[in-house]
Parts: structure tokens; sequence; C-alpha cells
């Protein structure tokens, strides 16, 4: 098969499709590998390298897209729609609940789109996995920095010193984001909270994360209270491929302290904090309420060399099989594969997504 791995154009985002490692290795299986010259610059792979591994390398962003199988990382911008065609299948996170301008794009063009972030395994998202963890860890760090004086917070060290009490940080939802951020947290010395709504899953969160890290249900009541003395709140709430619930009114935003820090990290899915609006590396914070708001839809860019070695190793062995196999099979042989399966041949094939966006749902014909 002929697999096209462009140039991200989404802004600061450093990340790749594919590693030349990978490369190497679908090359070795008997497919095309186009790369645009300089996708992999951002994450320190250079053409050079990728012209080793044997890849075929574009100087226009048409000829990586011409291909069969489209490979990236973050959803198509505007730009990009033009590439749209029925016989495409593109595979990178497209967070559709989020843009319905790209979701319509996909469905007039009948492109096929299969998205990370909604194949599901026994329960668990292995694609979106990684990069769950690195905005994790990266909510906590961005936190700390912007709660500094210097940038528009109140001036509080998150993890205290003797004879000062630590930071506050509550957490919004108990999955792996939320687990990274609070163990992140807590390694600071910070006082934690996580709020999570599953009984289950709050068992194991104690059990695995360190004593000062507690949990919570989470209800209106308990937002109320914590949320006047709270320092950093991380929102990690995660409905797989629907728009995340606006757990935080504005109302509850404007109890928080002045100088205080949000950092939502469901923001690509919408956001879960009525005050969130999309942000980028370039402009990362916007002061809302007197709170300060860090909402970047592609966070763990800023960690490019990390995050697509880790991307690439999660996704390099569905990318195979569906180079190998094609759509049909691949589908039917990956297990949770079918489950990616968003938009294919003018239909909207993902229930969360449909009833997020209000459009029709069609059944997932490899389901």
């Amino acid at each position: 098969m002929n697999i096209g791995i462009p140039k991200e154009i989404k802004t600061l985002e450093t990340r790749v499709g594919c590693t030349p490692a990978g490369v190497r290795h679908l090359v070795g299986a008997g497919h095309r590998v186009v790369v645009e010259c300089g996708a992999g610059a951002g994450s320190g792979f250079t053409d050079e390298k990728y012209k080793r591994a044997g890849a075929i390398l574009a100087s226009s962003p048409e000829e990586a897209w011409k291909s069969e199988l489209v490979v990236k990382v973050k959803e198509p911008l505007e730009p990009e729609f033009r590439f749209f065609r029925k016989d495409l299948l593109l595979f990178t996170f497209l967070h559709l609940a989020g843009v319905p301008e790209l979701t319509k794009a996909l469905l007039d063009s009948g492109t096929t789109g299969i998205a990370y972030e909604t194949i599901e395994v026994g329960g668990r998202l292995p694609l979106l996995a990684p990069m769950s963890e690195i905005a994790g860890k990266m909510s906590v760090l961005m936190g700390g920095v912007y709660l500094s004086k210097h940038n528009g917070g109140e001036g509080k060290l998150l993890g205290g010193v003797p004879g000062v009490l630590p930071g506050r940080v509550l957490v919004l939802g108990g999955g792996i984001a939320g687990m990274n951020a609070a163990r992140s947290a807590a390694g600071l010395g910070a006082e934690v909270t996580i709020m999570e709504s599953n009984q289950e899953r709050m068992r194991e969160l104690e059990s695995q994360l360190p004593a000062q890290v507690h949990t919570i249900y989470s209800n209106e009541q308990h937002l109320e209270e914590l949320l006047p003395a709270t320092d950093l709140l991380v929102g990690a709430v995660l409905l797989a491929g629907a728009s995340a619930p606006k757990l935080v009114t504005r109302r509850m935003v404007q109890s928080m302290k002045k100088g205080s820090v949000i950092v939502d990290i469901a923001i690509d899915q919408g956001g879960c904090i009525e005050t969130s609006r999309p942000t980028t590396h370039l402009d990362p914070v916007y002061v809302e309420e007197g709170v300060v708001h860090y909402c970047v839809t592609n966070m763990p860019a800023a960690y490019p060399g990390t995050s697509t070695e880790a991307l690439t190793g999660v996704t390099l062995p569905y990318v195979r099989r569906l180079a190998d196999l094609g759509l049909e099979s691949a589908m039917v042989v990956l297990p949770g594969f079918a489950g990616g399966l968003n938009t294919w041949n003018g239909k909207l094939t993902q229930e969360a997504v449909a009833r997020s966006l209000g459009l029709p749902y069609h059944e997932n014909p490899f389901a």
C-alpha cells in the first residue's frame, strides 16, 4: 500500500505521524512510504534519516496526501480539506465532536476517517493512552509555571516548603490523564484530590497513588466546596468520542481565588470547563474571571521527541495491519479497530460523535 506522512500544519505542532524506525518497518513489509520534507524536523528526525529508512521524500503536501493511506498526528485543518477524497484512508486523532467543520468535510468527500481516540480494547483507549499520560504530567508542570506571580498567577509554590502549606490541586476525572496529573502533583508535594464518579476506579486510584492523593465523588456540591481553596484545577474528563461535559460553570470559576490556574486537558473535545476556549503553544494562556486558563489543544507537542516515539509505538501495529490487509480485513482482525471508524462512505459511524453534533448516526459496517 502507498502510505503518506504529511507535515503537520497546526500551530507549533512538532510531532510527526511516524518515526524513521516505523517507516523502516513498513518499507520492509513491502509498502511504499512517502514522507513530506521537513515532517519530522520538529521531533528531531531529519529527512536523511527517513531516506535511509527507505522513505520517498515529497517536496509538497500534495504528494504525501495522494497516498491511499495518510497517517497523521492531529486532525486536518481547513487548508488540508482539499486533499480529501472518496478513496482516501485517513488515520489520525480526529476529535470530531469538537470540530463540526472537519466532520462535514470528511462526510462530503466520502473520506474514510479512522480516529486514534475511539479505538477501544478491553475498556481502554490504547492509542490515546500515551498522549494522555504526557498531557497529565504536563498539566502540573504548566500549572506550576503559571501559578508564578510573574506569569499572572497567585504566587503559590505547589510543593510548599517547611512551615508553609503546599498548594491544593483538584483533578476532574480519574482516567489516564487524571491519574498522571495527580501522581505528578503529589510528587511535587502538593495536596491532591481527584473527583471521580466510578467507585471501583476510586479504589484503584487510592491503592496506586501516594497517600496525599484523595478521591471524592464527582458532583456539583463537592465542586462548590473545593474550588474556592483550589490553586490548580486540572480538567481531565473524557467520554470517548463525545464532547466533554461542562462540569465547571462560570459561576464556579468566579468562586476560585484570583491568580489560581486551570489546565483543561479535555479542550480538544470541547473542554470540561465553561470558561475554557482553545489556545496554542504560541499563545497558551488567558485570564478569565481572574483565573489563568491554559487550554492548549495539542499539549504533547511541547515534547515531540517523547510524544512521537510513544505515539508511533502504539499506532504502528494498526498502520501495518491496515496496509497489509486493507480496511475491511484489518477492522475484523484487530480487536477494537472497528471502533476507530468515524466516517465512511459519507456516513457518520461513531455514535458518540453523532450524538454530540446532532447528526444522523449510521451503524458501523465492520462492528
